[in-house]
């Protein structure tokens, strides 16, 4: 089937996006994708079509890419944008430039709009090979989704099944003249290595390699498919309320957990963890089954990407970075009538009419003391004990004081019900919401 037939096959499901655009860096994939869509426009009712160039500044040679990439849109009737980013420093500068690229694609995308790429099946097949190389999982030797949610839109890659041959037999066809990356040809890069060292020599062993590696990537998207129904069905479980109603850190309960087998344990966990921070490898498991399996009173930590897992009121609870940071008191409350802002910790208000006296805000310091209906004097540690509240809490925890005297402690009405109940909002700077 001819390369445009095949691509409008594979486009057809969005044709009522109100605009596609074309991620052109102006080499080979996203040439020849740009040139059979303007094709296809000219005898197809296609909607909008326009071309989003990302120059990152990384070398001297690609300041003419963008005057290249407009000429060529020229040519072809199809509008170009231009965007300029900064990639920021790290360890890796080709997955910095990538976050930049995809982070501008993302930002030039309205409602329902559509991005396409380039990405032909070789680049799967070493994408899946790379991955293997790096021992990942299920979900990353599925390689490159067809599709994905971008932005406001729709990230495509219509040219997945298409093999690099036949791009390259489509560009001489037609005289289509492209960019070569210089730095396409350093195999400093591993993914430039595997292309130009490793996949020959694969192919000249095995021609379908290829393809056939492009195929076992559909088989494990399509095995995760399974493996995340299996999560969520495991986690609708786990996913019980907490007493702590108030207190929405998402957090799963630690029994529902351990009724599973340990493989669908991870599983329900890397699901569950995806929007949180970056999935553990196979070493940091450890980490997992030490906070799974330590004593009742011990308080086990989960180092993670970003945050944590601690475990509170036989739950498991994410903290995000900066929670166990000491909140700013102490604060002065002269009009309690009005919601009061807590420094990097939220808000308060009292419900019922506040009490006569000057009245303040503080944080925890240890040896405090709380008078309760019925049972005189008592040590606050032991009453929040009693109270089950995770220990990871209670740094966090707005005290009110009265004329020096704590009165009340805040989303804990039942410890002094003699004075109107205190509510506290955090806010998402301490990780809630």
């Amino acid at each position: 089937m001819p390369l445009e037939s095949r691509l409008l096959r594979a486009l057809a499901p969005w044709l009522a996006s109100p605009k596609w655009w074309v991620a052109f860096s102006g080499g080979l994939d996203s040439s020849v994708l740009l040139h059979a869509l303007a094709r296809l426009a000219a005898s197809h009712a296609l909607p909008p079509i326009g071309a989003i160039h990302v120059h990152h500044g990384l070398q001297a040679v690609a300041d003419d890419w963008p005057t290249h990439c407009q000429a060529i849109c020229d040519r072809l009737d199809v509008p170009l944008q231009v965007v300029r980013v900064q990639v920021a420093p790290g360890a890796s500068l080709e997955r910095a430039a990538r976050n930049a690229r995809y982070a501008a694609f993302a930002d030039c995308l309205g409602e329902g709009e559509l991005l396409l790429t380039g990405q032909h099946r070789d680049d799967q097949a070493e994408t899946l090979l790379f991955r293997l190389l790096r021992g990942a999982g299920v979900r990353g030797l599925a390689a490159m989704s067809p599709e994905r949610a971008l932005g406001r839109g729709r990230l495509l890659r219509p040219l997945l099944d298409v093999p690099r041959a036949e791009l390259e037999a489509y560009a001489r066809d037609h005289g289509l003249d492209w960019i070569e990356d210089p730095s396409n040809q350093s195999l400093a890069h591993s993914r430039n290595y595997l292309r130009q060292r490793v996949m020959p020599v694969l192919r000249q062993r095995w021609p379908q390699a290829a393809a056939n590696m492009a195929r076992t990537a559909a088989l494990m998207a399509e095995a995760q498919v399974l493996l995340d129904e299996l999560a969520v069905q495991d986690l609708g479980v786990a996913q019980s309320a907490s007493r702590f109603d108030w207190l929405p850190l998402p957090s799963l309960s630690l029994p529902a957990l351990r009724a599973l087998t340990p493989a669908r344990q991870r599983n329900a966990l890397r699901h569950w963890l995806a929007d949180l921070t970056l999935a553990p490898d196979g070493d940091h498991w450890a980490g997992w089954e030490a906070l799974r399996d330590a004593r009742a009173d011990a308080s086990p930590r989960w180092q993670l990407a970003g945050g944590e897992l601690q475990r509170g009121e036989e739950r498991v609870w994410w903290l995000p970075d900066g929670w166990s940071e000491a909140a700013v008191g102490p604060i002065d409350w002269p009009d309690p009538a009005a919601v009061l802002t807590l420094p990097g910790n939220g808000s308060l208000r009292l419900a019922g009419p506040p009490p006569l006296g000057r009245l303040q805000v503080r944080y925890r310091q240890g040896g405090e003391v709380l008078v309760v209906p019925g049972r005189g004097r008592r040590d606050l540690k032991r009453l929040l004990n009693e109270a089950g509240l995770p220990g990871f809490v209670r740094a966090r925890l707005p005290l009110l004081y009265r004329d020096g005297e704590l009165i009340a402690v805040a989303n804990l009405p039942q410890l002094s019900p003699q004075w109107p109940a205190l509510y506290w909002r955090a806010s998402p700077l301490s990780g809630l919401s």
